[in-house]
């Protein structure tokens, strides 16, 4: 056994000298978030990444908890293009639980590892300035568009790292609840995902990682397909071969790319130390997405 150990340590080295001093932001949601398992090996993950030198940035989501809130006051959740519609008894629930809750538990479990978390919503510091959203939705191409107002369902327009740039100066690892504040101070919900590609865009970060609870990008025949960059995305898009949840994820991760984040990777948060496996092994895990 010790001989397997030493391999996949020296495997690991000169990704672990790669990535020394790299920033790197990790959208943390999905089944990962609920298996009490997947939780320590995630917060252990992340302690081990610190200590070796990288500057991990957490953004986490919270569906399942938010709606078995929800569910206990009697509000039945409804979703449009995988947007929750949120209006203010939703959103009250909404902060309470993100930025309460599911943050300072993800905040305990890393500090109980060894690590220095802080937990911020996107409202701290002025990290995050949002304004409605505004969907479009389609269901039949032979009928006009039609415009959804979701609520308090927000678009990041300014991410003011500053905060972000002083914890991780003095060591601390920011965990961060996606939610923002308007013009006039109101609060808005914000797609997870949408909320981390955009921090690693502020951070001009090195690596942008998505944790969803499949293996990544799939080809025609379910196959994982290990990189793949933006012509091939946009011909899946086009054949339908990437559809639903993936499609904004995917075009999260580009606009990242196109806008100073190095590279981005979709991963499967239900495999056990799927962050580890990603960065710090030749063959990873998941998909590399590339411009």
């Amino acid at each position: 056994m010790l001989p397997n150990v030493a391999d996949i340590l020296i495997e690991a080295l000169p990704y672990i000298r790669k990535f020394s001093g790299m920033t790197i932001v990790i959208k943390y949601g999905g089944h990962a978030m609920v298996d009490e398992q997947l939780k320590a090996d995630f917060a252990r993950d992340i302690t081990l990444m610190k200590f070796i030198g990288l500057n991990p940035v957490v953004v986490h989501g919270g569906g399942p908890q938010i709606n078995s809130v929800l569910d206990r006051m009697g509000i039945r959740p409804q979703f449009v293009r995988g947007m929750r519609l949120t209006d203010e008894v939703t959103m009250d629930v909404v902060e309470m639980v993100l930025g309460g809750k599911v943050n300072k538990g993800i905040v305990a479990q890393i500090n109980q590892q060894g690590g220095k978390a802080v937990g911020l919503s996107g409202k701290d510091g002025a990290l995050i300035r949002a304004k409605k959203l505004k969907i479009v939705y389609q269901e039949d191409e032979n009928k006009p568009p039609e415009i959804i107002d979701p609520g308090m369902v927000g678009e990041v327009t300014h991410v003011d790292p500053d905060i972000i740039h002083t914890l991780t100066a003095k060591g601390f690892i920011p965990i961060i609840a996606p939610v923002g504040a308007g013009e006039n101070g109101e609060t808005y919900n914000i797609n997870a995902d949408l909320v981390a590609a955009s921090i690693a865009q502020a951070l001009a970060a090195g690596r942008l990682i998505l944790l969803t609870d499949v293996d990544g990008v799939l080809d025609g025949d379910g196959k994982l397909i290990s990189s793949i960059d933006a012509e091939k995305i946009r011909g899946m898009i086009r054949e339908k071969k990437i559809s639903g949840g993936m499609i904004p994820k995917i075009e999260y991760a580009l606009k990242a790319l196109q806008n100073r984040v190095g590279k981005a990777h979709i991963i499967n948060g239900k495999k056990r130390h799927a962050l580890i496996l990603e960065l710090f092994t030749d063959s990873g895990i998941g998909t590399e997405v590339t411009v």
